[in-house]
């Protein structure tokens, strides 16, 4: 478990409406927002924590668009930051398992050259001792703008299947269309890197695929593309949102899947939508759930609202994260890679104890968009629903980047 600071406030039980977006990344889409009736209906009661508090604001050196241009300032001395030995040791060995993609990747949040990372790479590869020394070996912290965090939490959902169409399970899990085509919009201009659009070619044009609706009515029936057929349509429904998951087999057994694609459609979060219409007071997961299965008919047009629609593939493996490797259950965030490069260790000090410490940022969602803002996972299990559903954290944030890039930003005009 990441472990408390000081205990300060009740934590408010909010939603967090994370979820794939209109371009959603590759990998697992992440969502606060998730309900299942095979891990109980209580979210665990937070466990309040006193953040501390955020570093003098960094002068903004351009317009925003990513953490460069929010400005940085040196954090403290990673070595006297209060991790604990587990919890710094869990890091390491995720961050040894991200930096084949690390030293790869291009880094969008421009706080980091080609090269900068090579070091530490090359030292955790065997590396004896404890994880902190490593962090503190090799990176300096900083804090990116204002350093205000905000924390959700998403989790590996179990649903029941089976491999067949029959009598209670009549929701279609689907692979990915042929049609579906995705094209990267970075390769026709650089101010479009990273966005991508999704649609099906007719006529000659790139058109629109079909929606939730379209989808759930019929669009892709009698295609033999359905991995499995799904028991509970809530289940499945809040599985998209996740991305990934398992899926227990009338038989017994347990496969799992993971994020191939998505139609292209905006996603829409029904937990503010339901708020906002006063259908239910409780957001937590596990209220938006009983709301949906009280009332189906009204619960089918409500999740229609939201046209996204995920398709899947079988994974041997996962859940997988945005960087194509297995996320570790409290360890592992998502981030938005133009604020927090993938790969990067990220500190969380906030008003709630549990995300409190070291994570490495690993995925990606559609809606974990700006500086500071993170989507913590947490496995699978009654314990991961009840904290990820209820996860709504604020605090403060800092990035462990390294020496030599520290240097360099913090020299820079």
């Amino acid at each position: 478990m990441k472990h408390a600071l000081t205990v300060f406030a009740p934590a408010l039980l909010l939603l967090s409406a994370c979820s794939s977006g209109l371009i959603p990344n590759a990998g697992p889409t992440t969502a606060g927002d998730v309900v299942s009736t095979q891990h109980g209906d209580k979210a665990a009661v937070p466990i309040p924590s006193k953040p501390t508090a955020p570093l003098p604001v960094a002068t903004p050196v351009g317009d925003g668009s990513n953490a460069a241009s929010l400005g940085v300032v040196r954090g403290p001395l990673i070595g006297e930051l209060p991790a604990a030995k587990a919890d710094a040791d869990a890091a390491m060995a995720a961050f040894r398992t991200s930096c084949p993609g690390l030293v790869r990747r291009e880094d969008l949040s421009g706080l980091t050259q080609k090269g900068d990372w090579d070091p530490a790479c090359d030292a955790v590869k065997t590396w004896t001792g404890d994880g902190l020394s490593f962090f503190a070996s090799f990176m300096d912290a900083v804090q990116v703008g204002d350093g205000k965090a905000f924390a959700t939490g998403y989790y590996e959902p179990e649903i029941l299947a089976s491999r067949t169409k029959q009598p209670g399970y009549e929701t279609p899990i689907y692979r990915r269309p042929p049609e579906l085509v995705e094209v990267d919009l970075g390769s026709f201009g650089s101010d479009l890197k990273g966005r991508k659009i999704r649609g099906e070619v007719k006529g000659g044009n790139l058109v629109m695929y079909a929606d939730r609706t379209a989808i759930e009515q019929g669009k892709l029936a009698n295609r033999g593309l359905e991995i499995a057929w799904a028991k509970d349509p809530v289940e499945f429904f809040f599985l998209q949102i996740q991305g990934s998951g398992r899926l227990r087999l009338t038989d017994g057994s347990v496969i799992r899947i993971g994020y191939d694609s998505q139609n292209g459609h905006p996603y829409t979060g029904i937990g503010k939508l339901m708020k906002e219409r006063g259908l239910v007071t409780d957001g937590s997961m596990q209220g938006l759930g009983r709301y949906l299965r009280a009332n189906p008919d009204k619960g089918r047009e409500i999740m229609r609202e939201n046209k996204s629609f995920v398709f899947f593939r079988e994974a041997p493996t996962g859940p997988n994260g945005a960087m194509g490797y297995t996320v570790i259950a409290e360890s592992s965030v998502a981030a938005d890679p133009k604020f927090i490069p993938l790969g990067a260790p990220v500190w969380l000090s906030m008003d709630r104890a549990e995300p409190n410490g070291l994570w490495i940022a690993q995925d990606t969602g559609g809606a974990i968009r700006g500086a500071n803002r993170v989507d913590t996972f947490w496995g699978a299990g009654d314990r991961a629903v009840g904290i990820a559903g209820g996860m709504s954290a604020r605090g403060s944030a800092l990035l462990f980047l390294p020496k030599a890039s520290v240097a360099r930003l913090i020299s820079a005009p």
